[in-house]
């Protein structure tokens, strides 16, 4: 078995200053906070490599098929297009390391996604609920868009995020 080594994949850990500083507790969040998501290509053998373990169906794999459905190509798995995006937002992200865990997301995809297409979008605080003393709920909300400015897919996450303890 392949470790993540072995594959070459360095484990992310969050080294950059957001703010200023390496995270921010839940006091720190403002709602409308927004940051710029840098840009994420979607390759074309990456979004088939994708789809032959996680989507596998025609419209991401089978060029014949996909010329003769309305969107006259492969598609990229939505998932993958959401997930290009989101490892893009993780390099500008609030929470950093104040983050305890994640508590739902939901994704909206507007319009397809092609190979070769380039992803970029906004990410921004909407809405921020205390629970206790201990944390609150971060509500996360991104907006993507392709290389001709349109939107392609939405999402919001929950975030449970610690409190400072004072």
């Amino acid at each position: 078995m392949l470790t993540i080594k072995d594959r070459g994949i360095i484990p992310f850990k969050k080294s950059y200053l957001i703010y200023g500083r390496k995270a921010m507790y839940f006091e720190e969040l403002k709602i409308n906070m927004a940051a710029d998501i840098p840009p994420a290509v979607i390759e074309k053998e990456k979004m088939i490599d994708f789809a032959l373990n996680y989507d596998n169906i025609p419209l991401h794999t089978d060029e014949e098929y996909a010329r003769a459905t309305p969107f006259g190509k492969l598609i990229a798995p939505g998932v993958m297009s959401f997930m290009s995006v989101w490892v893009k937002y993780l390099e500008v992200d609030f929470i950093g390391d104040e983050l305890l865990a994640g508590k739902s997301t939901k994704i909206e995809w507007i319009k397809p996604v092609y190979a070769d297409d380039i992803l970029t979008g906004k990410a921004e605080i909407t809405n921020l609920v205390k629970r206790n003393e201990k944390n609150g709920i971060v509500e996360i909300t991104i907006k993507a868009y392709n290389q001709k400015g349109e939107l392609v897919l939405t999402n919001v996450t929950e975030a449970v995020v610690k409190c400072k303890q004072i």
